[in-house]
């Protein structure tokens, strides 16, 4: 079984991908599709046998790479974090799967899109279940690949190829770190094996630890768009909305963490790494709610939102707190997946429209859809009872609990973002249901609810977003709770969960959610009663700066765009200067010139007259005397026996 729930999503997307002429849309649709749901079941039966009951899996096909001082195998571990992350990656993936049914209908190349669906989700699938290193990397560089071609699925625009190079080359740049770390863990452990490393690392000297943390929180960063390496995320809304879907909620975003959460007994041993990837969260969080403020598109709105969520995640890593991570990394699947396939299906009403600010007055005609984005919102700001409520905040009570500089400064930190973040949830909300209808008429006459095949997915994934925070707290984060005992390992210095429970103020642990709704019903009221108000606020020096700083993602476009430059002008000198300059006349052309010019030189020695050769005889002699008197007879017997060699080989 554990085999057959790798195994099957491959076999779709080999058979849509080879055989998609031969099956036709809908046959193509049907393998794929039914092949994931089949996989999303097998997954729970896994849950329940390995994480319910407490019965790990380790499977060993065949040796891969056998040499002297390495050995790779072919290695499957089923524990509780693995079935925890099958969860959020099939289910998700099998519900974009169906829904996709619907929403490219109209597109000619389905076949290429639900291979590259199922493939994606193969990959992911690869990356969580893999027993070691290499495993894991295979999968990493899997989902990266298949991010590439389902972003650039449709290759004719131009904006779509930029998006999807510029998020190759950003995860190239994690894959370097991934890569530096993969060798100094194969120097330091002489094996890649979860089990080996792992049961090593106490052992290890602490630097050589911190040295191999920041290496794969580099990692972590390319994956999951952290501050400096997020760029890619925002643009990746150029694929179809199932796609931005299956990467923000379910793929590729959640491999960085996963990557960080199953290295936690690695990376309790280096404190400085766990520092630092508290802060690159907690800095990640508040870049991106301040900067989804100001989007006007719907899809990048939701996007900066993923970008500030995956923040909170890393903060309850570099807190040690790996149980609260995973548990809101599942939450955050569920609504997040929500929210982009409900604003794929306002997009799909609206005639391909993106733009929030051409919306408006679409709660009278897509109730069912304004309802689904109504839960998925509440459940991203972490209303009471909803499924964010139970992981989201508790990230920020736990920081404040470590009651160090570093977790008071990163509380307050996110608290913050949690604030923006119900912000733009309520900007999102009025702009495209609550305002006057902006758009083309055309677009409103055409406004249609989602067909059952995208309405289907909505409404479990809407449950998802009620009850699944609910239903699985105390069996994830619950005080004492042993189901991730196994596959987790938090250092008993670094436990902070009874603290936070008991030793905080009713009101730290309140702050969050009061911001949230205070904020949220004050511009909601702004929106309402004055409106012009928010516009005159823009409208000033001051308010225009602040605007366009955010507006403009912090310059960071900008910033890069121009040190590119500056790197292609480097290159270019380097190309001209050094590789086909110094290096050229040096290296393989100067060998070249100097044995030509030498063997020309020796050629002139042959001038027929008989004295000169009689000269060279004599310059040989004095040359070997000159030898003998320094060489041993064993050195000067082996020259004259190559010699002699030489002179056979001559008269034959």
């Amino acid at each position: 079984m554990y085999l057959t729930i790798i195994s099957i999503p491959i076999v779709g997307a080999a058979l849509a991908g080879f055989l998609g002429r031969k099956l036709g849309v809908k046959g193509s649709q049907f393998v794929t599709a039914s092949g994931i749901i089949l996989t999303a079941f097998l997954a729970l039966i896994a849950f329940y046998e390995v994480g319910l009951s407490g019965s790990s899996v380790s499977i060993q096909l065949l040796n891969w790479i056998d040499s002297e001082l390495l050995l790779i195998s072919w290695g499957f571990l089923f524990d509780s974090l693995t079935v925890s992350m099958l969860l959020p990656v099939l289910i998700v993936s099998a519900l974009v799967h169906v829904y996709s049914i619907g929403y490219m209908s109209a597109d000619p190349h389905n076949q290429r899109f639900f291979a590259y669906l199922s493939m994606f989700t193969f990959f992911m699938l690869l990356l969580v279940t893999g027993e070691n290193f290499i495993i894991l990397f295979i999968g990493w560089e899997g989902v990266g690949i298949c991010s590439y071609l389902l972003i650039n699925f449709w290759f004719t625009r131009l904006q779509a190829n930029k998006a999807a190079i510029k998020a190759m080359i950003m995860n190239r740049i994690g894959d370097w770190g991934f890569s530096i770390g993969l060798f100094t863990l194969f120097w330091l452990f002489g094996n890649l094996d979860y089990a080996t490393v792992f049961s090593l690392a106490p052992n290890i000297n602490s630097n050589l630890i911190m040295l191999i943390s920041l290496c794969l929180l580099i990692a972590a960063m390319g994956k999951s768009a952290q501050l400096g390496l997020h760029l890619w995320l925002p643009d990746a809304m150029e694929g179809p909305t199932p796609v931005s879907a299956l990467i923000h909620a379910a793929t590729m975003v959640t491999a960085g963490v996963y990557l960080l959460l199953r290295s936690s007994p690695l990376l309790e041993f280096g404190s400085t790494g766990l520092v630092l990837t508290t802060w690159v969260g907690a800095l990640t969080a508040f870049f991106a709610a301040t900067t989804g403020l100001v989007q006007n598109d719907l899809k990048r709105v939701i996007a900066y939102s993923t970008c500030s969520q995956l923040g909170l995640l890393f903060v309850a890593v570099g807190l040690s707190q790996y149980d609260v991570a995973l548990f809101h990394l599942v939450n955050h699947a569920y609504f997040k997946a929500l929210l982009f396939l409900a604003a794929g299906s306002v997009i799909h009403a609206m005639n391909d429209e993106q733009d929030m600010r051409k919306f408006g007055g679409l709660a009278i005609f897509l109730p069912f859809t304004y309802t689904m984005i109504l839960i998925g919102s509440f459940s991203l700001m972490a209303m009471p009872f909803l499924t964010g409520f139970y992981s989201k905040d508790l990230i920020m009570e736990l920081a404040y609990g470590r009651f160090f500089f570093t977790g008071t400064f990163v509380y307050w930190l996110t608290a913050i973002a949690a604030i923006f973040t119900s912000l733009y949830s309520v900007r999102l909300l009025y702009l495209t249901f609550f305002n006057y209808p902006n758009g083309p008429k055309i677009n409103y006459e055409s406004t249609h609810e989602a067909p059952l095949a995208m309405a289907i997915p909505l409404v479990i994934l809407a449950l998802c977003s009620i009850g699944a925070g609910y239903l699985t707290k105390d069996l994830f984060v619950g005080i004492g709770s042993p189901f991730l005992s196994n596959s987790l390992f938090t250092h008993p210095d670094h436990l902070a969960l009874v603290d936070t429970e008991f030793a905080i103020p009713i009101l730290i642990k309140l702050l969050p959610l009061i911001g949230s709704i205070f904020g949220a019903s004050i511009l909601f009221g702004l929106y309402i009663f004055y409106p012009y108000l928010i516009i005159k606020t823009t409208q000033s020096k001051l308010g225009k700066s602040i605007y366009r700083f955010f507006n403009q993602k912090y310059y960071f476009d900008l910033l890069y765009s121009k040190l590119t430059y500056k790197l292609l002008d480097f290159g270019y000198i380097t190309n001209k200067v050094l590789d086909r300059g110094v290096i050229e006349l040096i290296g393989p052309f100067g060998l070249v010139a100097l044995f030509r010019k030498l063997s020309q030189n020796l050629a002139k020695l042959d001038t027929g007259f008989i004295p000169h050769y009689a000269l060279y005889i004599f310059l040989g002699l004095i040359t070997l005397i000159g030898f003998s008197l320094f060489l041993t007879n064993q050195q000067i017997f082996l020259l004259l026996f190559i010699g002699l060699l030489y002179y056979y080989a001559l008269s034959i």
